[in-house]
């Protein structure tokens, strides 16, 4: 089979499409034929090594596609599926364990399916866990018009909160106030100022940084006192060593550095998360906007396009036809 493969890590240059052997399940997985693969920030730090993985390794989480065998024989052949972790998802073949898969309508968009969970579950968790929105509540949500952002913000306002986001264009913009921002700002000085003057002065209850390096320091002062700060990706680079002195300067606030693995990890809280997502989506109470897909032989110019910030939304790669 055919996937993209990383022989050592660095930039988006070292994904190269091989031929690898075909995997294996065992019998806490299930063989899948990949249909689309999401395409994530956190895919970047595998292959940049900020996330240690063994050399060579086949990237990619999370997506879509159809079950080819299941040893336990639970499953049936050719159930649609989504995953959200999956290593080796950028392939035309992978193997998901067993507890970390959630059936789809067979009409579900393949490029839906291979993109929600990941982000579906991080936007929910933020919202419905790492801090609790609902009416009343206020967030500011940085990179306002990436695949979290959007959906974090169509959840936020379903729970009643005042959503402020932060984007770079005038395009992301419009995406934002689309998602229901009540107010969308620019990154750069005084971004902090320029929210407090929107809520009275107070600062928001919360923010749900992903950006990292570039704005955490504005994080720290928009939040009011003993609020939170939700420090959950780093696209522009990881934060540097803070003293905690810091978070007491600030009026006592709280920061975190969740991840989707520690709140998906208790019994049933991954099956209560994707189906929470699922149902969204059917529903209709949640968009997803997905901006380009890619064949997979082109992954390395999707991750190009990802850090050079000209995509909005969810971003897949094609891997095979659903048939």
């Amino acid at each position: 089979m055919y996937a993209i493969q990383v022989n050592q890590t660095g930039g988006p240059e070292v994904l190269e499409y091989v031929e690898v052997p075909a995997p294996t399940p065992t019998e806490d997985q299930v063989l899948v034929d990949v249909i689309v693969a999401g395409v994530n920030y956190i895919d970047t730090y595998y292959r940049e090594g900020i996330y240690n993985a063994a050399t060579p390794f086949v990237l990619g989480l999370e997506g879509t596609g159809r079950v080819v065998h299941d040893p336990k024989g639970e499953i049936a052949e050719g159930t649609m599926v989504a995953w959200d972790h999956a290593f080796g998802s950028y392939a035309e073949q992978v193997c998901v364990s067993r507890d970390r898969i959630v059936a789809v309508p067979d009409d579900f968009p393949p490029e839906v399916a291979g993109s929600m969970l990941l982000q579906g579950m991080t936007a929910h968790y933020l919202a419905n866990g790492v801090y609790q929105l609902g009416e009343g509540a206020s967030c500011l949500i940085t990179a306002g018009a990436g695949g979290v952002g959007l959906i974090l913000t169509q959840m936020a306002k379903a729970l009643g909160a005042t959503v402020y986001t932060v984007v770079s264009t005038d395009e992301k913009e419009q995406l934002s106030y689309e998602a229901g921002a009540d107010q969308v700002f620019r990154y750069g000085e005084g971004l902090a100022e320029q929210v407090r003057r929107f809520n009275g002065g107070r600062g928001v209850d919360v923010v749900y940084d992903g950006v990292g390096k570039d704005t955490f320091n504005e994080s720290l002062e928009v939040v009011r006192p003993r609020g939170t700060v939700a420090l959950f990706g780093a696209a522009s680079g990881p934060v540097p060593p803070m003293d905690p002195q810091l978070l007491n300067k600030h009026g006592s606030i709280f920061l975190t550095r969740p991840s989707l693995g520690a709140w998906t990890a208790q019994e049933g809280e991954f099956q209560m998360r994707a189906q929470a997502v699922v149902q969204a989506v059917t529903d209709g109470d949640v968009t997803f906007n997905v901006t380009a897909s890619y064949p997979l032989e082109d992954a390395a110019q999707a991750h190009r396009d990802m850090h050079a910030r000209k995509t909005t939304g969810s971003i897949v790669l094609r891997v095979r036809e659903d048939n």
